[in-house]
């Protein structure tokens, strides 16, 4: 089968991604955020798009700070012991973006279910909450059914199929083979739900140096639709194996947030393409 590269650069990626898409994005909290492409995602001027995933925090903010997001889906927006990601509670409060609140459960309901291709799967532990109803009859994501074999009543969390997944991973190849090392969260479903998927890589390396790997890639070129070589490409939150997250960095960022200037920070700390005018 013919193969041709897909190596891009972090503004091209960006520049795939229309306003008003979906996203998700690779890793939690402090670890292994896509912060190369979230960087050129603000570059290139990206409005209007719909964030979902389980427990983002880092760069999810970066973008609510940045004015990217239109709407928010996760569990928890968690900045670790600092509290709630600061720029997405404000926003919230103020009505400036809607946020979809979650539980991590019926998240990865939802990615197994895009990931398989069928349209819902069942969860349990959703019964009895308030957000049932809202899932019901606001979002639209959530129905209560009934088991058919037993009659028990579950709740279907309709499938999860985000337009773009942005993944930083440890290697890959340029035609979108990637592997990551240690702790992989729910990546690989999201690389197997999105319609799309764009790959940032410490490392870009030729096919014949993943063969070793192949017991264990995380993506395969059919999944992928870019990639993008970025070394540190997840500064400054952690790279298992590589680096760890620089809490200097992001205690800076979290102050600045607070005081409503977490795009400013961006702009000055993030790459430089970060800094371009658009």
């Amino acid at each position: 089968m013919a193969r041709s590269s897909k190596l891009v650069t972090p503004l091209e990626a960006a520049e795939m991604i229309e306003d008003g898409s979906s996203i998700t994005i690779s890793g939690m909290t402090f670890v292994r955020n896509p912060v190369t492409l979230v960087a050129a995602l603000i570059a290139a001027g990206r409005r209007g798009l719909c964030f979902i995933d389980r427990e983002p925090g880092f760069a999810l903010d970066v973008l609510a700070a940045s004015g990217t997001l239109s709407c928010i889906r996760a569990a928890m927006a968690s900045f670790e012991l600092y509290g709630l990601a600061p720029s997405v509670r404000r926003l919230a409060e103020e009505g400036r973006v809607e946020y979809i609140e979650d539980v991590c459960g019926a998240v990865i309901a939802g990615l197994r279910a895009g990931a398989q291709g069928v349209p819902f799967m069942p969860a349990r532990g959703l019964l009895g909450s308030d957000l049932l109803r809202l899932h019901e009859e606001r979002w639209g994501t959530w129905r209560r059914i009934r088991d058919p074999f037993t009659g028990e009543e579950l709740v279907a969390v309709k499938a999860i199929t985000p337009d773009y997944a942005l993944i930083h991973v440890h290697v890959a190849d340029e035609y979108g083979n990637a592997v990551i090392e240690g702790p992989r969260f729910e990546d690989e479903l999201k690389i197997r739900a999105a319609k799309r998927v764009i790959i940032s890589a410490e490392k870009i390396v030729p096919t014949e140096e993943l063969r070793g790997f192949q017991h264990q890639l995380s993506a395969t070129m059919l999944h992928v639709d870019a990639v993008v070589y970025a070394p540190r490409g997840a500064w400054p939150t952690a790279m298992p194996g590589l680096y760890e997250a620089d809490y200097d960095a992001i205690r800076s960022y979290h102050e600045a947030a607070r005081s409503g200037r977490g795009a400013d920070w961006a702009r000055e700390h993030l790459p430089p393409l970060a800094k371009a005018s658009h």
